[in-house]
């Protein structure tokens, strides 16, 4: 797998966006994606300017691994 890189907030939104998942709701720097599907597991986070985000910990939360959540696989 090698080392997985840190991705900035926005590059987590698009990736969640491209993967067809939903901005629901935002208060200040907390952001709620929902995939239209029904999924059970909602994937919630807290998306801020000032720190890296772990692509291992994000894709676990939505039910990937962090390959498909970078489109490597």
């Amino acid at each position: 797998m090698g080392k997985l890189p840190v991705l900035k907030p926005r590059e987590v939104a698009a990736r969640l966006e491209s993967l067809g998942f939903a901005e629901i709701r935002q208060r200040g720097s907390h952001k709620q994606y929902r995939h239209p599907d029904g999924r059970e597991r909602q994937f919630r986070s807290t998306l801020l300017r000032h720190f890296p985000n772990p692509v291992a910990k994000i894709a676990k939360d939505i039910g990937l691994t962090a390959e498909q959540l970078l489109g490597r696989t």
